[in-house]
């Protein structure tokens, strides 16, 4: 056996030379560089950074064990709180998003607002679609807040709750005769034909010659539009089969859309007059003295609002095209702006069971510009119709008795989203700014409201510790007999629809009866 000196010599040499174990702490002691003593300062600090690393990995990782997810809630699956949702999970790697929604199924006015012949403009749901199947997110429809579960209740459950409900109801004319047979917001004609379940059984008489809508926005040309259309080329939309049968039997021949202003006040945009200009089968009527001296007016506007003002200019005093002329010429049906017109009364027929035409106050401007405010000038025209049609904007309703409400200008007061003087509770949408804009602006909208949010969970301006989340309106919407619907509920319905489609070419044949749809989850 060798000397004990000389085992202990050998030992030392290994324990010095041989390479470190995987996943332990690097040995310097020992090895060549300590020898010189120049460097042994240098390598014990970096031995002391090595182990510190490790400790500081350590209390990282057990800090994200232990930290809890911040559970969000957002009310409403229209394209604000799709677009809520989608911020929250893409900025905060943990948060968990329920979304509740009153209808059984998703979207919002994407799938009961938009227009049957702008498919284009609903490939925003394959997005929203992403962002519900997400693992960290959850569809409940088929829950009404503010009675199936009261905010307060959704607010003791999540560290935060997000109203972006929308605007569920319309503005009223409050003028006499509103009331008549005839008479309908274009909000309840756009939930008809696009298969809104509470106005499946709106059923307008469409036999009259003349319609009439009040407002010149995006939606009463989307209405014009849908009167005027030839029948065939709404077949292989998503249009209900119900209301595509009443439009092959509509006798409405002229839609005259009506406005308190004048031209350089219109709330439409290009594409959509573009679009009515081009509508097969139409003819356009604009007077030209709604125009005079607009050339020169139209100069300092900003560029949207001058092309479209030069493309009603056009349209209103220049011949038209070779083109133009010959789609126009065996035209049956025409749509007209009439301009500087105020709804006053609607009138009846003979025998007052039925609206028969519309009284209106013939208007002047004061101010210029957007600013412009329409006043009466004493005199007024009767035009006759058998239908009118109000567009004169949407508007939001209180949804708790606990969230602040401002009746007149129809939103929840807010700063940037953030709910006045309710901490933790924010808004999105129209229910935060008011019933405008198209979707790009609810996108850019409520990813303010969700940046704010995760400004305010940053701070520690949210409530700390654990929240239940669903696990707690489960329990509650449980014992009120309240059973939600997943997104994967959805989906079923979605494959039933579009397989009722396809047998007419269409893209889905929607599902108008709730309890219809109930029965096909089995409930």
């Amino acid at each position: 056996m060798a000397p004990r000196c000389w085992r202990w010599w050998h030992w030392s040499a290994w324990r010095r030379t041989r390479p470190p174990l995987p996943g332990s702490t690097p040995n310097f002691e020992g090895s060549d560089e300590v020898r010189d003593p120049a460097n042994a300062k240098v390598l014990r600090k970096k031995r002391r950074r090595v182990q510190l690393g490790e400790k500081l990995g350590k209390l990282h990782l057990l800090t994200l064990l232990l930290e809890q997810p911040p559970q969000i809630c957002v009310v409403g699956s229209g394209p604000a709180g799709f677009y809520t949702a989608q911020h929250l999970l893409k900025h905060h790697p943990q948060a968990h998003v329920d979304i509740y929604e009153k209808q059984l199924v998703p979207f919002g006015l994407v799938r009961f607002g938009v227009a049957p012949d702008h498919p284009e403009v609903k490939n925003v749901i394959n997005t929203f679609t992403q962002t519900a199947r997400s693992a960290r997110c959850a569809f409940r429809g088929n829950v009404v807040v503010g009675r199936d579960v009261a905010v307060p209740e959704l607010r003791a459950a999540y560290h935060a709750v997000v109203l972006s409900y929308g605007a569920e109801d319309h503005r009223a004319l409050e003028i006499p005769g509103e009331e008549l047979p005839g008479v309908f917001s274009a909000r309840a004609f756009v939930g008809w034909y696009n298969g809104l379940p509470e106005n499946r059984e709106l059923a307008p008489d469409l036999s009259c010659d003349t319609a009439v809508i009040l407002g010149q926005g995006n939606v009463a040309l989307d209405v014009a539009r849908i009167l005027l259309t030839p029948p065939e080329h709404l077949e292989k939309t998503d249009i209900t089969e119900a209301a595509l049968g009443v439009l092959r039997q509509s006798r409405v021949k002229t839609v005259w859309i009506v406005g308190r202003r004048g031209p350089l006040q219109v709330a439409f945009t290009i594409k959509e007059l573009r679009e009515m200009i081009q509508l097969p089968g139409t003819r356009p009527i604009l007077d030209p003295a709604d125009f005079l001296g607009l050339q020169d007016r139209i100069k300092e506007v900003p560029r949207p609002r001058k092309r479209l003002t030069e493309l009603l200019l056009r349209t209103a005093t220049e011949k038209p095209g070779t083109e133009d002329a010959a789609r126009q010429a065996p035209a049956s049906r025409a749509w007209g702006l009439r301009f500087f017109r105020s709804p006053q009364q609607v009138l009846p027929s003979p025998d007052g069971r039925r609206a028969a035409g519309i009284r209106l106050a013939v208007t002047r401007l004061e101010g210029v510009g957007e600013a412009a405010r329409a006043v009466p000038t004493g005199d007024t025209e009767d035009l006759p119709c058998g239908l009118v049609l109000s567009s004169v904007g949407y508007k939001s309703r209180p949804i708790d008795p606990s969230v602040p409400f401002d009746p007149k200008l129809g939103v929840i007061p807010n700063m940037e989203g953030r709910v006045v003087d309710v901490p933790g509770l924010y808004c999105s949408g129209w229910v935060k700014r008011g019933p405008t804009g198209v979707i790009a602006t609810t996108m850019t909208d409520s990813f303010l409201t969700g940046q704010m949010l995760l400004q305010d969970l940053k701070a520690g301006l949210l409530p700390p510790g654990p929240r239940p989340g669903y696990a707690a309106i489960e329990a509650l919407l449980s014992s009120r007999g309240v059973r939600p619907v997943s997104f994967s509920d959805w989906e079923k319905l979605d494959a039933e629809e579009v397989s009722r489609g396809k047998g007419a070419g269409k893209p889905r044949e929607k599902l108008l009866d709730p309890q219809e749809m109930l029965g096909l989850l089995g409930r």
